[in-house]
């Protein structure tokens, strides 16, 4: 049976202008005997577009939310109310309450989830943290706490954690990313990639042994220099990733630079699907 991965909201348009597309990420994967929602969005926006996809989420039985930034947590509440159950699972890493700001110059701005953990207990949702390597579904993985090899991999100054004591800079140690396993090797997708899209790749690959056939979603490449843009590229390909849909946080330079240079990398829009083999 085919595992599908659609693209159910993201910054851009792909070929049904009908969808809507905003700042945000979402995925859905079917494999057949498990329906898997990887971040929810910044809205309600991502359901109508699955309506239009003719994607059931009410077959939904785990949601993963890959870290506490609204893009990718802001359409939870629409999810959850959308459904006549609460028959599923809600996957996040450590830390993932946390109060994310992001600091401009005296100014703060709050980038966090419009939900907490008291929500998660009035809904009855059953909720898992993810501590490291867990399968969550048969063939699909959570992978969280990555080895951070790559000097170059910074995080912006910018983005902070308010906590009682004051403010520290946010790590996201709360990112985790979800590996599908298929016949042709790993599928391995990414919210924003903060802690590093060169740093989580390693980590996948030590975790798994096992050859990365695809890389889909934010690299968040969007920030780095072309130097660093142009290298993550170079290592996409020295590592043998045969399908990169990267899109979301990756910034125009690196889907361009994907493009241009590589035959391997699709344009991952709102509405497209990668349907592979199991």
């Amino acid at each position: 049976m085919p595992i599908e991965i659609t693209t159910l909201i993201e910054n851009t348009q792909g070929e049904h202008t009908g969808l809507i597309t905003e700042h945000g990420l979402s995925f859905l994967i079917e494999t057949g005997k498990s329906s898997i929602l990887f971040d929810t969005g910044r809205s309600n926006a991502f359901l109508k577009n699955a309506k239009l996809l003719r994607k059931q989420l009410d077959s939904v039985d785990h949601v993963v939310l890959s870290h506490g930034h609204y893009d990718h947590s802001g359409g939870f509440q629409s999810f959850v109310q959308s459904r006549t159950d609460r028959a599923f699972t809600l996957h996040t890493g450590q830390g993932f309450f946390a109060e994310k700001y992001a600091r401009f110059n005296a100014s703060y701005q709050y980038l966090g989830n419009d939900f907490d953990q008291e929500y998660i207990k009035e809904q009855g949702i059953t909720h898992n943290t993810i501590t490291g390597r867990t399968e969550i579904a048969l063939g699909v993985w959570a992978l969280t706490h990555f080895k951070r090899s790559h000097a170059e991999e910074t995080i912006h100054p910018r983005f902070v954690l308010r906590e009682q004591a004051g403010w520290v800079e946010d790590r996201f140690d709360d990112e985790v990313l979800l590996v599908v396993e298929t016949g042709k090797g790993l599928v391995m997708l990414v919210g924003c990639s903060h802690p590093g899209i060169l740093n989580m790749l390693d980590s996948v690959q030590q975790a798994f042994n096992k050859p990365v056939y695809a890389l889909l979603g934010g690299t968040h490449l969007v920030e780095a220099d072309s130097s660093r843009t142009d290298r993550s590229i170079q290592v996409f390909q020295e590592k043998g990733i045969e399908i990169l849909g990267i899109n979301h946080c990756s910034g125009a330079e690196a889907i361009n630079l994907a493009t241009e240079h590589s035959s391997i990398h699709f344009h991952n829009g709102t509405g497209s699907s990668l349907i592979l083999e199991g």
